[in-house]
């Protein structure tokens, strides 16, 4: 389940509602029955669990060096060049 944001067109009213991401959106106010819109926010995010096989952003190593540590080719020294 998702929490979508909706705010009445109609009264400013500002709800939350809890759907499956198939849902259809919310058309009415539970107030006063105006048309409502679905708002853009920042919501609880995601986050994806595991490895990657790409440098994460922010890392240690030089950018001129996305290929070092075995990720294209191994490195001869990677605590040199990737702090590892």
């Amino acid at each position: 389940m998702l929490t979508y944001e909706y705010r009445c067109q109609k009264c400013g009213h500002q709800f939350e509602r809890a759907q499956g991401i198939k849902d259809p959106p919310v058309k009415r106010c539970p107030r006063c029955g105006g048309r409502v819109q679905r708002l853009i926010t920042g919501g609880g995010g995601f986050m994806f669990k595991g490895g990657s096989p790409t440098p994460k952003i922010g890392n240690s190593a030089p950018q001129n060096s996305a290929s070092c540590c075995g990720i294209t080719n191994p490195c001869s020294d990677p605590k040199r060049c990737c702090g590892r």
